[in-house]
């Protein structure tokens, strides 16, 4: 994306202007301006040139008298589904952009772009073409925090893929499929491990480690049978550089030892007499777990490796990087121990995050999972946990999207529709609306709805959900209720999204999981078929979902024949258990549907 449009060009206007203008701000061309009627076009020597001359000169420099717009020329059959977004305030919350992408269409992904400028620059790409468009012309100029946002579209390579190939006829298919290595194919084959490993390095070893030509890294590749990406033109001047590493789990770890040796040797060749810790970069989501109850994980791995271990605060964290660093220090051996472990446990992480994105997609008919906003993602966005199509720029590159994030990622919207083949009342009953009862703390409540209702009302939208904030039983209440009514997948991102609000703003420690009581009204009549003979439902419900499951005795229903069950736990094991106290509800309705068309008018038979 080099190629730059100038719009609003002014009949007076030459070359010679529009290189002054270049020249003035400093701005560097590859090519000699080609000036037309009203417009121009010229060459960048690079993207990260051509975004500067978008921020710098669009809609801030005047011409003979015309304020010039600069952006990304896009031929027209490229104009397809792939947008980018500037100026977006700086400390922009993820979800307030996400509600706002979704509103035209379903985001396929969603890709921080670095630059030089304060604020930040997406490229978005919408599933379909007039979603984009209509994206295009709503949010350019569009007023986020004093911000007017502008909105361009990007070349979409994909968009000509489906034309003849080169040499072929017009309407006439090539022949054959596409080889295996046909770029046609669009993706990378399957890495060997989900999870590939983060490294940060200080900047000043970058070289050492490339080596002459490129000649040391490529050792390190071949030998440990890895791809690895030393991302250099990340945050310009910053003292590390992240490094991404893709590989088996072992390979990882090998070339993990040889890029600390070299970094040790040559802190010996320049005399640095400082001790040169491994910085490995891991999700905010996997933390946690890392870390374990009290601590207890994180202190295992020191004292089985003889290292001490610091992780990064979660006021580091900033809206387009959700990675915490783990600093690891100690002898080499020691080190390459930690890196085994630590990256072991949140390999195990992310896998139980899979297991249980599936079994949900299997309980919830039609959940498109790839599309829910609750699982940690990258800038890549849109693909299948088990594909990455490159590891993208970014620090939060390392991780395959399954969407977007409650902790701070992309944001594609729902994007599936029930089955519809369906014929009776209740053969698909889970995609009827429900009404859960969240409980929050009392404290949080500010958070979730967010200034002037903002945050709530966003939330409300990305999920398709009515979400409600109880009035507090009394004054020094420690909890508050939150209503949502939605279907099944609503339910699923709204509460996702409150439980990944919660542990942002820090209403629940670093080392603590956040549990929620989550109440939900079955119908009287089916509430003991929840609980099981002496308990015996109930019990393997908890055992199932590892959530506290409680039906408690000797309630009285109310007006709708309905009795409360409570649930307690993490977000998957409430969501798990939520979905298995629907399902039996489904299976007693079905059952008792016979006795009910038993009762009604007698059928005459023909004779």
């Amino acid at each position: 994306m080099n190629k730059l449009y100038i719009g609003n060009v002014s009949e007076q206007a030459s070359a010679l202007d529009l290189e002054s203008i270049f020249e003035q701000w400093k701005i560097p061309f590859s090519a000699p301006f080609l000036v037309k009627s009203g417009y121009a076009f010229v060459d960048c020597p690079d993207e990260k040139v051509a975004m500067r001359a978008i921020d710098t000169l669009s809609g801030k420099v005047e011409l003979h008298g015309k304020v010039l717009e600069v952006e990304h020329s896009v031929p027209k059959r490229q104009r397809s589904c792939k947008l980018q977004i500037r100026n977006i305030p700086p400390h922009m919350q993820w979800e307030v952009l996400d509600g706002l992408l979704a509103q035209y269409g379903t985001v396929e992904s969603c890709e921080q772009v670095n630059t030089d400028t304060e604020t930040a620059v997406v490229n978005v790409r919408y599933a379909a073409k007039d979603q984009a468009r209509e994206a295009l012309d709503k949010l350019n100029g569009f007023l986020m925090e004093n911000y007017a946002l502008k909105v361009s579209y990007i070349p979409d390579e994909t968009a000509t893929a489906d034309t003849p190939a080169v040499g072929g006829r017009r309407g006439f298919n090539s022949r054959g499929p596409p080889r295996q290595d046909s770029p046609n194919l669009g993706a990378r084959p399957k890495l060997q491990s989900d999870v590939p490993l983060r490294m940060l390095v200080p900047t000043q070893f970058v070289g050492a480690i490339i080596g002459k030509e490129g000649a040391t890294i490529r050792n390190i590749t071949k030998q440990t049978h890895s791809k690895i990406d030393i991302h250099r033109k990340e945050n310009a001047g910053a003292a590390e550089k992240p490094i991404t590493v893709h590989s088996t789990p072992e390979g990882c770890s090998s070339a993990c030892r040889n890029i600390m040796e070299i970094m040790q040797k040559e802190a010996i060749d320049t005399k640095i007499t400082e001790e040169i810790p491994l910085k490995i970069l891991a999700h905010n989501n996997f933390v946690g777990r890392l870390i374990g109850k009290e601590g207890r994980n994180l202190k295992k791995i020191e004292q089985d490796t003889d290292t001490k271990i610091t992780i990064s605060p979660l006021q580091d964290l900033t809206l387009y990087n959700p990675e915490r660093t783990i600093t690891v220090k100690g002898t080499l051996d020691a080190c390459s121990k930690a890196e085994e472990e630590v990256m072991k446990k949140i390999r195990e992480s992310y896998e139980n995050d899979v297991a249980a994105m599936h079994l949900q997609s299997n309980l919830i008919p039609g959940l498109n999972l790839n599309a829910l906003g609750i699982f940690p993602g990258a800038a890549g966005g849109g693909m299948s946990p088990s594909v990455v199509s490159g590891p993208p720029a970014g620090a939060q590159a390392g991780y395959q999207s399954f969407g977007c994030s409650m902790f701070g990622s992309e944001v594609p919207f729902w994007a599936s529709t029930p089955s519809s083949s369906s014929s009776t009342a209740f053969s698909q009953p889970q995609m009827d609306s429900e009404t859960v009862h969240l409980f929050i703390p009392a404290l949080a409540v500010g958070a979730i709805i967010g200034k002037q209702g903002q945050h709530i009302k966003q939330l409300s939208r990305f999920a398709g959900a009515s979400i409600k904030i109880a009035p507090a039983d009394e004054v020094d209440a420690k909890q508050r209720m939150v209503i949502i009514t939605g279907p099944p997948e609503a339910q699923f991102k709204a509460q996702g999204r409150i439980f990944g609000k919660l542990k942002e703003e820090n209403f629940f420690g670093p080392k603590e999981e956040v549990k929620l009581e989550a109440h939900i009204k079955v119908p009287s009549f089916a509430a003991g078929r929840v609980i099981g003979k002496g308990g015996k439902t109930v019990n393997e419900l908890q055992n199932l979902t590892s959530a506290e499951v409680v039906v408690p005795r000797d309630q009285t229903p109310d007006e709708n024949d309905q009795v409360v069950v409570k649930i307690t736990g993490h977000f998957y094991a409430s969501q798990l258990a939520q979905r298995k106290i629907q399902e039996i509800i489904s299976q007693v309705r079905r059952q008792q549907q016979p006795k009910a068309s038993a009762t009604g008018p007698p059928v005459t038979r023909r004779k």
